[in-house]
């Protein structure tokens, strides 16, 4: 049986200024490592509702694989209101669907067959989802992939939430804002900032650590080695997405036994032209899922 790459928690309709376009982090990073040829679910919950018709309706005509329970919630909303530079700022509905998500006999085989899965902060903000995160996390197989893109969200995190999350995953995806929060709320914001980013490494024993600066370029940190590319210049639509791409994207490139290097590259890339769509979920030109 062929092992997925999961994306797991929220799956919600970002309301943009254009209209609904479906997004939720996990599902974006679901659909981008999709396109590169690999198994990819998306693991959420949705109401019995319209919008969890058309969730469902949206993965179908995607192509994208997924496990999502009905439950008797409201599937998920975030208002989205895009700054003149394309940037955007969220609010995001409360009591949700993705809030309770259940632990399935279904998400439980999922999780033990995982080659790769990924998992944020946002999701655990509820103890339903949150168990189910922690539960499907303790059942992945020694060499999966545990990608924690940290994913701080208005005030839906708690130190306690990041901490265990850090201690169960491998690789670390946070971009500056981020690292800002986490270096004062464990005491080490006096240093550089490449030097905060080689003690979350090693304090929590980590495999690679994705540090993504905006335009000001990423950085990829694994033991001994850093990698810097720098973000290219391109005609923004909005960036809805683009970090989950870029997620995608490498966890992808890893998986098909490419180089933190060449990962990096082509997750940079990702990135940069998923920036030049709108919404979150754009196909991809095949001169760039053919790479690998």
């Amino acid at each position: 049986m062929q092992r997925s790459i999961i994306g797991l928690g929220e799956a919600l309709w970002d309301m943009l200024p254009e209209g609904a376009k479906l997004g939720g982090a996990p599902a974006n990073f679901a659909y981008h490592a999709s396109q590169f040829g690999h198994p990819a679910i998306a693991v959420s919950a949705l109401g019995n509702d319209a919008l969890g018709d058309m969730t469902v309706q949206e993965f179908d005509n995607k192509g994208l694989n997924y496990i999502m329970p009905r439950v008797p919630f409201p599937t998920g909303t975030v208002g989205v209101t895009i700054d003149c530079k394309g940037v955007p700022t969220y609010d995001i509905k409360t009591d949700v669907a993705w809030d309770n998500i259940p632990f399935t006999k279904e998400i439980e085989k999922v999780a033990a067959n995982a080659s790769a899965v990924c998992f944020g902060s946002l999701a655990q903000r509820n103890e339903t989802s949150h168990t189910t995160i922690m539960n499907f996390l303790d059942t992945t197989p020694d060499d999966c992939l545990r990608i924690y893109d940290i994913n701080l969200r208005a005030n839906f995190y708690s130190k306690e939430i990041i901490e265990n999350s850090l201690k169960r995953c491998n690789i670390l995806k946070i971009n500056d804002e981020e690292l800002v929060i986490i270096s004062k709320m464990f005491d080490f914001s006096e240093v550089s900032v490449e030097n905060q980013c080689w003690i979350l490494l090693s304090k929590y024993n980590l495999d690679i650590l994705v540090l993504t600066c905006g335009t000001q370029g990423s950085y990829v940190f694994s033991p001994g080695n850093m990698s810097f590319v720098e973000t290219p210049i391109v005609e923004v639509a909005d960036t809805v997405g683009a970090g989950d791409s870029f997620t995608g994207a490498f966890t992808a490139s890893i998986l098909s036994g490419k180089s933190i290097k060449e990962a990096h590259r082509l997750a940079v890339d990702v990135s940069a032209y998923v920036c030049t769509q709108k919404g979150a979920m754009p196909k991809l030109p095949e001169s760039m899922t053919s790479t690998l």
